[in-house]
């Protein structure tokens, strides 16, 4: 029976693993060469054991690493592995989110036995599909990109050529596209000569003992902070917008169930799934219910597989948070995914008035434009989603400006977006005083504008235009977004929350992003 590892040797290991993940963002961020990928950092990596359980993440993107443990499941039946083997999905209803998610999972082996899988999930500007960004107003998953099934893009690596030209023939920039994905197989590479190193001090046999251990460990705090909220069930309800095809708002109903040290989220009641890109997958559901449950444990205990043990998710099939193929699901990873969120917190938040803030904005405020380049003679497509502001807290007002729950990534640099494009942005900019009012205020959203040099196809894809972020214990809500047009000729169009449109040079695109709730009435004066 293997030796128990004790507290020094545990945090020792956890370090170890999570340093792999690191080490493989670093790489890859810096390898990349499309400004989502390089400046605003839109990928996560991670480490699984044998059986395809995550062991270890980096500090990525929330609603990526929830998810990733799919995909790795995903590309199980893909076996016999051997060194050198690359897994290459975006499939969301086969281990993916939304198609521009590419995954590569790669099985790592010291001599002849499989020690674990690294993964790693970018978020490419491109993947095909009716409109540049791959981001479009969508009613079924072919228009929104190509969709790649689990295959292996490397085979005891040799490239499939055959898979990598069809894939690079069916998007808008093909170069950028072969650049990002190089970058990701060079942090799949680096990530397991790393696990192999760990593997090599320690022994396979010890290395597989102190994954278990951390997910053991990571289940048992886990556990803990559940137990530390009262018994009973909980039930909120929250709206998104819109599906873009119609105005009818849809509703996402979570009821809380605590019982000891166990979690039950049941989203019975939520709006039905949608001819739209509004349509989550399960395992966007489930990424974003764990987020929150994170969120309850000490920020040092280890993201694992353990983490998940505790918390049990009932989805009804057919549902916006639960769609079935061939629905299309672009915005179900990116907005939908923060409603859920919302949705849960807004629950907990009875149970722990002390402890969850209100509402942040509620939203990723989702750009993409795309067309050609005249000022370099190609292509181009470009996406990226804008900051808001965070809900005020029991504690300390809500920060502003930043990404919020299910987005982990940085701005694009005003800088490199008129180095790569044809466009300069003119305007951005704090938005004061779209915080909610309250003991502690919420966080305000930004400005950002656009003036485009050239001809462009346009996708917004927001949320909070219609519904303000909440504010708790007597605050006030935040502002709710707005996208607005303006003409060379001076005329003002206000856009939805999600559309498609043409511009032309001199056309100006500004969106004003959410702020978040307030937390606490004001104390009268």
């Amino acid at each position: 029976m293997a030796r128990r590892p004790d507290p020094a040797e545990l945090a020792i290991a956890a370090a170890l693993f999570s340093s792999v993940a690191e080490e493989m963002g670093v790489a890859l961020g810096r390898s990349a060469h499309s400004p989502n990928i390089k400046e605003r950092r839109d990928y996560s990596c991670a480490v699984f054991d044998p059986e395809g359980r995550l062991v270890a993440q980096a500090a990525h993107i929330p609603v990526h690493l929830g998810a990733m443990p799919e995909a790795v499941r995903a590309s199980l039946p893909l076996a016999p592995f051997r060194p050198g083997d690359i897994v290459v999905l975006n499939d969301p209803y086969l281990g993916g989110t939304h198609l521009p998610d590419i995954t590569m999972v790669s099985p790592v082996f010291l001599g002849r036995r499989l020690a674990g899988f690294v993964a790693c999930r970018a978020h490419h500007a491109d993947v095909g599909g009716m409109s540049p960004g791959s981001m479009p107003l969508a009613q079924e998953l072919w228009q929104e990109g190509i969709v790649i099934p689990p295959i292996k893009l490397y085979e005891a690596g040799r490239l499939n050529r055959a898979a990598y030209d069809l894939l690079l023939r069916n998007v808008r920039t093909p170069e950028e596209r072969r650049a990002d994905l190089d970058a990701q197989v060079a942090a799949q590479r680096i990530g397991g000569e790393r696990l192999r190193e760990i593997c090599q001090r320690y022994g396979l046999r010890r290395t597989l003992s102190l994954m278990a251990a951390l997910q053991d460990y990571a289940e048992r705090m886990t556990r803990a902070a559940i137990a530390r909220i009262p018994d009973g069930e909980y039930v909120f309800e929250d709206w998104l917008d819109d599906d873009g095809t119609s105005d009818e708002p849809l509703a996402i109903r979570a009821r809380v169930t605590v019982r000891g040290d166990s979690m039950h989220v049941d989203f019975a009641g939520t709006a039905a799934e949608r001819p739209s890109s509004i349509n989550a997958v399960a395992a966007v559901t489930r990424s974003a219910v764990y987020y929150v449950v994170r969120c309850l444990v000490d920020e040092t205990v280890p993201a694992n597989e353990g983490c998940f043990r505790p918390v049990a998710i009932a989805l009804p099939e057919g549902t916006i948070v639960n769609a079935r193929p061939p629905r299309a699901v672009s915005a179900g990873n990116v907005e939908t995914s923060q409603r859920i969120v919302d949705a849960v917190l807004g629950a907990l938040a009875q149970a722990l008035p002390d402890l969850v803030p209100a509402a942040s904005q509620g939203t990723m405020n989702n750009v993409a434009i795309g067309g050609w380049d005249p000022l370099r003679g190609r292509p181009f497509a470009y996406y990226e989603t804008l900051a808001g502001g965070a809900g005020g807290g029991p504690r300390r007002p809500g920060l502003s400006a930043v990404h919020t729950h299910m987005t982990n990534t940085m701005n694009t640099p005003v800088e490199a977006l008129e180095m790569a494009y044809p466009f300069r942005v003119v305007e951005y900019r704090v938005r004061r005083g779209s915080g909610g009012e309250g003991r502690h205020r919420g966080g305000d959203g930004i400005v950002r504008s656009w003036q485009f040099l050239a001809p462009a196809s346009v996708t917004i894809v927001a949320e909070r235009r219609r519904f303000a972020p909440w504010g708790l214990q007597g605050g006030g809500p935040g502002a709710r977004g707005r996208d607005v047009l303006m003409r060379p000729s001076g005329e003002t169009v206000l856009l939805p929350g999600k559309c498609q449109l043409r511009v032309g040079p001199g056309d100006r695109l500004t969106l004003e992003t959410p702020g978040g709730g307030g937390w606490g009435a004001l104390t009268p004066a």
